[in-house]
């Protein structure tokens, strides 16, 4: 059994050794990484979506990524060969692997894992030596959540890394599902702004978080305003919260921008986790913004978006990315700029040892419990997609059969890594795609009706044409129920066709159904913990072997 001292000792030693035969073999080093000729005064880092992963994983982009209303066909809205024609990038490439589904298994033998804090600390250490004034590193949030040590140390372990990564200024989301005064007493030891300023209590109005943050970087003076998750109490449980309120606030933002430049910046940043589709309306309606830094959905966007003036940096999720943008700044306004979405390639780039160390001792007292191994996977386990992923089957297989249930619903949640076959799979693993603190397992009576409902409302915070009225998530995961979906109906309109998998049998509207799910949003669920009832479940089986399904019929316009 591996003991604490054994884990220290592995992990730093991990730490001194230089990159070894995957990065020979997939023809790329750390010096290729980092390549970049500056440009002008100011260099702009960003991460975002890191979702508390502290160490390298495998992470599969979507191969299903709808886009309505005036964003159809538009990135980040394209998958498969479609991104790669567009961005004019060569199937079975390095970039097709780290952008694209397609030819995931093989190419994830070929390239290894992705992110790693200790590799992305590598690669900002080296930026900052060569650009020692002019760097500023800004977290777009979803930070503090995701993995079995953030969730057993309520942030903490995020809160300790991010201080010693040397993050400038960050915003929220996930964060605020640790509770309000959890919340309070993580950004009282931060020693970086938590930004904030759609977040008011909804007593007085007042701001609870500050919403910008001033800046000296190269002589230029930068203002970053800060945009939590405008639908944090909608998507997540409100009771966690209970005094503050959230929102878009656009005319709050047109101020601040003008606040900002009143004072006298230069460079006006928005450090954003509204989501893209949003952020892409933002940027056409309040002047004067020349950058956002977008987080939520997760996107992977190789090249800046441009809408009028302002640049959109979407830096994709999970420590896979560290997006770096030069700007030359003059009179006021971005005179030039070059970008790089820096693919953060673990058996490419040298860990950096201090960062090693930390992470080494945040995970050395769980270690035997992320290391207990379940059972093995026969099948590519994934979950990103606007449908049903295999990982998503599992757990609504576990659900099913743990909870005795007809059907099973599981969030569309865009968190948690991808496990290749031939991979076994870790409590670490479950964790890495259940770790919330509103598990609760329940086991309800739904009547059809409800069924549909739910399913409407999901696909219409998804689906709606207007990004004001999106989410930013995927669509609920189904098992044991089929439906057909037409995204460009409105809402009502979209489900059809519902049909228990089992027996082809139509969900009748005024029928009940036993429905077990997670992640109720009410207060007092009842149920086991999710991951309890999946672990089981894994156990149960030994080796998964999960095909893909054809639950949902999407209707094409």
């Amino acid at each position: 059994m591996l003991t604490r001292r054994d884990f220290l000792q592995v992990a730093a030693a991990a730490a001194t050794i230089l990159p070894g035969g995957l990065a020979r073999a997939s023809g790329v080093g750390q010096g290729d990484l980092l390549a970049f000729k500056p440009v002008g005064q100011v260099t702009l880092l960003s991460i975002t979506d890191l979702h508390a992963q502290l160490m390298p994983l495998y992470y599969r982009e979507p191969a299903v990524n709808i886009g309505v209303g005036a964003a159809r066909g538009l990135p980040p809205h394209l998958t498969g060969r479609d991104f790669l024609r567009h961005f004019h990038l060569k199937a079975g490439s390095r970039a097709a692997y780290l952008l694209t589904s397609d030819g995931f298994t093989e190419l994830a033998r070929h390239y290894g894992r992705v992110g790693g804090l200790d590799r992305i600390a590598t690669l900002v250490k080296a930026i900052r030596a060569e650009r020692p004034d002019n760097t500023l590193l800004i977290d777009s949030g979803d930070t503090w959540q995701g993995s079995y040590t953030a969730l057993a140390s309520r942030g903490g372990d995020m809160v300790a890394a991010m201080k010693a990564l040397g993050v400038d200024v960050m915003t929220g989301h996930w964060e605020f599902t640790l509770g309000a005064e959890r919340v309070k007493e993580l950004v009282d030891k931060l020693g970086f702004p938590f930004l904030a300023g759609n977040v008011k209590d909804s007593e007085w109005g007042e701001e609870v978080f500050p919403h910008t943050a001033f800046f000296e970087r190269g002589g230029i003076k930068i203002a970053v305003i800060g945009q939590a998750f405008p639908y944090t109490p909608i998507a997540n449980p409100r009771w966690m919260m209970p005094g503050w309120e959230f929102g878009i606030r656009e005319e709050d933002m047109v101020k601040r921008v003008a606040d900002a430049r009143a004072a006298g910046a230069e460079l006006v940043v928005i450090v954003s986790h509204n989501g893209f589709d949003v952020d892409r309306k933002m940027a056409a309606r309040v002047p004067g913004i020349d950058v956002i830094l977008t987080g939520h959905t997760h996107d992977a966007i190789p090249e800046l978006i441009t809408v009028g003036d302002t640049l959109l940096v979407a830096a994709g999720s999970h420590g896979k990315f560290l997006g770096r943008l030069d700007l030359e700044v003059k009179g006021g306004k971005i005179a030039a700029h070059s970008f790089k979405l820096i693919p953060v390639l673990a058996d490419a780039i040298t860990p950096d040892p201090e960062m090693a160390a930390l992470i080494a001792e945040l995970r050395a007292p769980h270690a035997e419990t992320l290391g207990t191994v379940l059972g093995r996977t026969d099948s590519l386990l994934y979950r990103r997609g606007n449908f049903n992923g295999t990982f998503d089957d599992v757990i609504c297989d576990a659900l099913l059969s743990g909870r005795d249930a007809q059907i099973a619903l599981s969030p569309g949640f865009r968190w948690g890594g991808s496990l290749p076959p031939g991979q076994n799979i870790t409590v670490e693993d479950v964790y890495n795609q259940t770790a919330i603190t509103y598990p609760a397992a329940y086991r309800n009576e739904m009547t059809g009706k409800m069924l549909k409902d739910v399913l409407e409302d999901v696909a219409d915070n998804l689906f709606h044409p207007d990004p004001y009225y999106q989410q930013g998530g995927d669509m609920v995961r189904v098992g044991g129920l089929r439906y057909r979906i037409d995204p460009a109906q409105p809402i009502g309109r979209r489900i059809t066709d519902m049909r228990l998998a089992a027996s082809d049998a139509v969900i009748e509207a005024n029928k009940s159904y036993v429905v077990a799910g997670w992640a109720s949003v009410n207060q007092g669920t009842e149920g086991p913990p999710i991951w309890d009832v999946v672990s089981a479940h894994i156990k149960s089986q030994g080796t998964l072997r999960v095909p893909e399904r054809s639950l949902v019929t999407v209707v094409k316009a």
